[in-house]
């Protein structure tokens, strides 16, 4: 049975593994890791075959790729907006740390070519959903960083979400048959919430992530007291893209849209 919620660590070499094409998670068929960086510590990404996003999540780097170079400050994710550099095969990308840093990239199998984008908090501002609905407990601000719309060349989504303390996100219960992963990061270290796998019910804590199956309702939620940051990621499927008007609300609850 493939593996639905994971808890990893940093190694020594400052690199946290989520999902691979290989472990136990394959079945997101996507290569996303998290990494840490000191202050003057460089790394360079560059993969065949796949194409890759760079986000950061915090921290004062450099991007630097196909002769650009572009300074990219993120205090943190739950105050300010996402910097991204989206490539595609044998496109390098380096970050280079100019105090200490964390950012995550997004993999999967692409071989086709595309010119690099650099994407600005500009350019993914935050939306505020569901305000007064469902007893107004599911607000939540959404950032679309790219998708089909945007990037119809990309077999991949990325975007971010910031549920309001004590409120429910992915609400009403909703599946896709696109596989999907979620990475959390809480605005305290002692920070929790609940996400929703189909039938499982996982906690999700500060630095731990969720691989959600195609075909599985996933909503989401914080405990009160705590802001809930989630990167969602999802895997297009061939001849199959995820759409924003794809979103599949499970029958039963439907009726919560005309409750008072």
């Amino acid at each position: 049975m493939k593996k639905l919620f994971g808890y990893p660590e940093f190694d020594k070499n400052g690199e946290k593994i989520l999902t691979t094409y290989n472990n136990e998670y394959s079945d997101m068929m996507m290569d996303i890791r998290v990494y840490r960086l000191e202050a003057g510590e460089t790394r360079e990404f560059m993969r065949k075959d796949e194409e890759m996003a760079v986000l950061l999540l915090s921290g004062n780097i450099v991007f630097a790729w196909e002769g650009n170079r572009e300074k990219a400050d993120r205090k943190d994710v739950f105050t300010e907006g996402p910097w991204c550099v989206h490539v595609c095969t044998g496109t390098s990308v380096s970050v280079t740390a100019e105090s200490p840093s964390e950012i995550l990239v997004q993999c999967t199998k692409n071989k086709k070519e595309f010119s690099a984008k650099l994407y600005r908090p500009k350019d993914a501002p935050w939306v505020y959903s569901c305000k007064g609905k469902f007893g107004d407990v599911a607000r939540r601000r959404v950032s679309t960083i790219f998708d089909y719309e945007t990037a119809p060349y990309s077999k991949m989504v990325l975007g971010e979400v910031l549920n309001d303390r004590g409120n429910w996100s992915g609400y009403l219960p909703h599946r896709h048959p696109q596989p999907e992963t979620y990475y959390f990061k809480f605005d305290r270290p002692e920070g929790f919430g609940a996400s929703f796998v189909g039938d499982h019910v996982f906690k999700s804590t500060d630095g731990s992530f969720s691989a959600i199956p195609g075909g599985e309702l996933h909503p989401q939620a914080a405990a009160p007291g705590f802001q809930m940051y989630t990167c969602w990621m999802i895997r297009h499927l061939d001849g199959n893209p995820w759409l924003q008007t794809d979103r599949c609300e499970d029958e039963r609850y439907t009726w919560l849209h005309d409750a008072e």
